[in-house]
């Protein structure tokens, strides 16, 4: 289920030649399928890395795609 919607974000259409290195709160809310107060959460939980951008929040892929597949081996 996650990697779908990771592939899906992913997609040719939506990575600039660069590749997407970051995802939005947003993002992260609708991989994880929850509402917007837990997708906050997690992003303060400090169990990713996170850049603030003058009022814009960005999450590293590569440290939030880390965390959830630590999550997904402990099932």
């Amino acid at each position: 289920m996650f990697e779908e919607k990771i592939a899906a974000l992913n997609s040719a259409e939506n990575i600039p030649s660069a590749g997407k290195r970051t995802y939005t709160v947003n993002e992260i809310q609708d991989i994880l399928g929850v509402g917007k107060n837990a997708a906050y959460a997690a992003v303060k939980s400090g169990e990713f890395q996170v850049v603030k951008i003058g009022g814009s929040i960005r999450i590293s892929k590569k440290s939030f795609d880390a965390w959830l597949d630590g999550l997904q081996g402990s099932d």
